[in-house]
């Protein structure tokens, strides 16, 4: 399997993946022009799982180091295999509260919020089980980003309160995503086997990131039939969707924006997986969780969401993008 050993080819890829976790979301935007993002979600969960096989019988199949991919998923225990899969149910569940908080709220609020606490959550909970990280300096960049979340808050609160948007509905399911997701990184990163030795010999029993790829998105697809199915049912918003529409409105080409969608959110997780081995795993979540700067830019420069917010609320957003930076920064800067 290619393995990354160069530390600042693992804080590029990190990069690639803070890109790729800040951009997908546009494929949703122009999906849900033309049908509801519950009838997209299916084929991102599609797209999730295809990228992570095309890179399994790739990457995770060449290479002088550690093991092949069918090698490595015959020798896998059980246990680890449930983790990773486990990570991508969680992650399921996290996800789409985010689409749809993305749907009430926009890309602006649903990143810096949602995403900004999993960064949060996530270098705390992946850090406790790897143990792994500079301490302090985790602590620093993990307060600017808190510090950020807030001042978004307050920004969407000024501009609810000129529109007929509801600021507490999108602000909830934003933090309600943002909890969840804060978790599935750990069971993912506990999964992953170390490489030993001068041989990099990759640890018996447990996964090469690869592998550990595949069982996350296969969980992903899998319990997609449950999260995505209960939220058609019961949305958190409009009527109820119905299963036939996905066959009745979809077409070639919006099928092909949700599986691109879903390829380009599991190229970022895959990145920041194969990187983990030069840097450390709570890094490389944390300064791939840079998503919630680039989701933001997205929503104001591009999708222009605060469009007509009253004046002061661009100094807010100046100051989250600020401490959004601050914070990445000094994560970055842990590892040096």
């Amino acid at each position: 399997m290619v393995i990354v050993e160069s530390y600042p080819l693992a804080v590029f890829m990190c990069v690639i993946t803070m890109l790729c976790w800040g951009s997908w979301a546009n494929t949703q935007k122009l999906a849900t022009r033309e049908w509801r993002f519950q009838l997209f979600y299916w084929d991102y969960a599609i797209g999730v799982l295809l990228l992570a096989l095309i890179l399994a019988f790739t990457m995770g199949s060449t290479g002088a180091g550690g093991r092949g991919f069918l090698a490595d998923l015959q020798q896998a225990d059980a246990k680890w295999l449930g983790s990773a899969f486990l990570g991508g149910v969680v992650f399921n569940l996290s996800n789409i509260l985010l689409v749809a908080a993305i749907d009430i709220a926009g890309m602006a609020v649903a990143f810096p919020v949602g995403v900004g606490l999993a960064l949060v959550l996530g270098v705390i909970t992946t850090y406790v089980v790897t143990g792994q990280g500079n301490v302090p300096m985790l602590a620093l960049g993990v307060a600017g980003v808190v510090i950020a979340i807030i001042l978004d808050g307050l920004a969407y609160k000024r501009l609810a309160s000129t529109s007929q948007k509801t600021p507490t509905k999108g602000i909830v399911i934003s933090v309600v995503a943002g909890l969840l997701m804060g978790w599935f990184y750990a069971f993912v990163a506990q999964a992953m086997g170390r490489m030993e030795g001068e041989t990099q010999m990759l640890e018996a029993g447990k996964l090469s990131p690869y592998t550990a790829i595949v069982a996350f998105s296969a969980g992903v697809l899998l319990s997609n039939f449950i999260w995505n199915s209960v939220m058609m049912v019961k949305p958190l918003s409009g009527a109820p969707v119905a299963f036939g529409d996905y066959f009745r409105k979809g077409n070639v080409r919006l099928h092909l924006i949700g599986i691109l969608g879903g390829m380009i959110w599991n190229l970022g997780m895959s990145f920041s997986i194969i990187a983990a081995n030069a840097a450390d795993p709570a890094l490389a979540y944390g300064l791939g969780q840079g998503a919630t700067m680039i989701g933001a830019f997205w929503g104001v420069f591009i999708w222009k969401e605060f469009k007509g917010a009253p004046r002061g609320t661009n100094s807010l957003l100046g100051a989250m993008f600020f401490f959004y930076l601050l914070g990445l920064g000094i994560l970055i800067a842990s590892k040096l």
